[in-house]
C-alpha cells in the first residue's frame, strides 16, 4: 500500500494533537502530513514547527499546500491527501464534511458535527453518501474507545445494574480562554479567532464539551435519543464584551416510554466544584463513570468492579481510524454523532429559551445560526451594542426552534 498522505483542517490546540495521533497510529508508520489548513496562517506556521521537531521523517508539507483563509478547507481537499482531519472550529464543520465526502476522503471528524438543527441535517445527508460510497467516517468522541467505558456499559446493557432508574452527567470546569481584541481585527476576524464564545460558531459549552457526556449518557440508552428536554441556563461570570454564550447550563432530558430521566449540568466558572463524569443509576445498582480517571461498577450485595483509564481515548481512536483505512474495513460512527449533537442542541435549546422542547421540534428547526456572507469583512450574526456588549440568551424571552 502506498503511503497514506494526511490533510489537516484546524491547526490549533485539537487539531495539533489529533494529527500527533494519527501519526503515532498502531496499524501503519507509512502515513504522512502533507498538507495543513486553517483560517489563520499563524497557527499553520506553529504547526508546522511542531511536526518539523517532533515528526520529521512523517511531514511533507510544501508551502503550496499550507493553506489559509476561510475557504483553506475546500483548497485542502483539492489534493492528493488520502485522510482528513476537521478539527476546526464546529460551526464549519457542517460544510466541510460535505466538502470531504464530495472530494472522496476518509475522514475524521471532531465533535460536535455540528452547532444547529440544519447543520446536522446537512451532515446526516453528506453521511448517507459516505456510506454508500465505503469512505471510513469516525467522529473523536474518543470515551467510546477506552476500555473502562465500553466494557463497564457493555455490562449495564447486559443487565448488571437491572433497569435504569436514571443517568447523571458533569461537565463543570475552569473558565476559558480568551484572545484580546486587536483594533485591526474585523468583527469576523474577532470571532472567529474567539470561536468558543459564539453560539455560531462553537455551538455553546453544552455543544462543544459537554456533548462527550451527552454522548456517553445516550449510549447508556442504547444510543436512543430522548424525546424531550428542559433546561436553564445564564451569563454570571464571563463579561459580555467576550461573546454571547452561557457559562453554566442544567437540563433534564426524558427518554422512551418509560421516561428515564438525564439529568446534565455544564459549568466554565473558576473557584467551582469541577467533575467531568458520567454516572448511571439502576434497580441493583450503578456505574460512575470519571471521563480522565477510573470507573466503578457498584451491584448490590457485591463488591465493586474498578476499571483504571489505560492510554488516552484520543489514540485509541486513531488506532481505529487507520487500521480501517488499512485493512479495508468499513467503519462509520458519523450517525450515533449527529444524534449525540442533535441532543446537545436539544439542551441548548431548553436551556436558553426555559420551554419544554421536543425532539422532533428541535430536528426539524429552521434555525440556522451560520452568517448569511462568509468573508473576512462579512458580519457575522452576533452583534455587540454601542458599549461592546453582546446580547446573550433569555429565558422566556429567546426562540427555541
Amino acid at each position: 500500500m502506498a503511503t497514506l498522505k494526511i490533510g489537516l483542517v484546524g491547526c490549533g490546540g485539537r487539531g495539533r494533537g489529533a494529527v500527533v495521533n494519527a501519526l503515532r497510529n498502531t496499524a501503519t508508520k507509512d502515513v504522512k502530513v502533507t498538507a495543513l489548513a486553517d483560517a489563520f496562517p499563524d497557527s499553520i506556521d506553529g504547526t508546522v514547527n511542531l511536526l518539523a521537531s517532533q515528526f520529521p521523517n512523517q511531514t511533507a508539507i510544501p508551502r503550496e499546500q499550507m493553506f489559509s483563509g476561510l475557504d483553506c478547507c475546500e483548497k485542502l481537499l483539492k489534493t492528493d491527501v488520502d485522510v482528513v482531519l476537521l478539527c476546526e472550529p464546529p460551526g464549519f464543520r457542517p460544510r466541510h464534511f460535505v466538502a470531504a465526502v464530495e472530494s472522496g476522503k476518509h475522514i475524521f471528524s471532531e465533535k460536535p458535527v455540528a452547532v444547529d438543527a440544519p447543520g446536522v441535517r446537512m451532515f446526516l445527508e453528506a453521511n448517507q453518501k459516505a456510506k454508500k460510497n465505503k469512505q471510513i467516517v469516525l467522529v473523536g468522541h474518543h470515551l467510546r474507545y477506552e476500555p473502562k467505558h465500553y466494557e463497564s456499559i457493555k455490562m449495564v446493557h447486559d443487565g448488571a445494574i437491572g433497569d435504569i432508574i436514571y443517568a447523571k452527567i458533569f461537565f463543570d470546569t475552569n473558565d476559558i480562554w480568551t484572545r484580546a481584541r486587536r483594533p485591526e481585527q474585523t468583527e469576523m476576524e474577532y470571532q472567529v479567532k474567539n470561536w468558543y464564545h459564539f453560539t455560531w460558531l462553537s455551538g455553546d459549552h453544552i455543544v462543544e464539551q459537554h456533548v462527550h457526556d451527552i454522548d456517553v449518557m445516550n449510549w447508556f440508552m442504547k444510543d436512543q435519543h430522548p424525546v424531550e428536554a428542559n433546561g436553564m441556563g445564564g451569563r454570571t461570570h464571563h463579561g459580555n464584551q467576550y461573546g454571547e454564550i452561557n457559562d453554566y447550563n442544567a437540563v433534564e432530558f426524558v427518554y422512551g416510554e418509560r421516561e428515564i430521566r438525564g439529568f446534565s449540568d455544564c459549568r466554565q466558572i473558576n473557584g467551582c466544584w469541577n467533575s467531568f463524569s458520567e454516572h448511571v443509576y439502576g434497580t441493583k445498582g450503578c456505574l460512575n463513570m470519571d471521563g480522565h480517571g477510573d470507573v466503578v461498577l457498584r451491584v448490590n450485595g457485591k463488591e465493586p468492579k474498578v476499571w483504571k483509564r489505560t492510554y488516552d481515548g484520543h489514540q485509541y481512536e486513531m488506532d481505529a481510524l487507520f487500521d480501517a483505512v488499512v485493512n479495508g474495513k468499513e467503519l462509520n460512527f458519523g450517525d450515533i454523532a449527529a444524534n449525540s449533537t442533535m441532543t446537545a442542541i436539544l439542551g441548548r435549546m431548553a436551556a436558553y429559551s426555559g420551554k419544554v422542547v421536543k425532539w422532533e421540534q428541535a430536528f426539524r428547526s429552521d434555525l440556522d445560526t451560520f452568517p448569511k456572507v462568509l468573508a473576512w469583512d462579512a458580519e457575522p450574526g452576533p452583534k455587540a451594542d454601542a458599549d461592546g456588549i453582546y446580547p446573550c440568551a433569555k429565558q422566556g424571552v429567546t426562540k427555541a426552534f
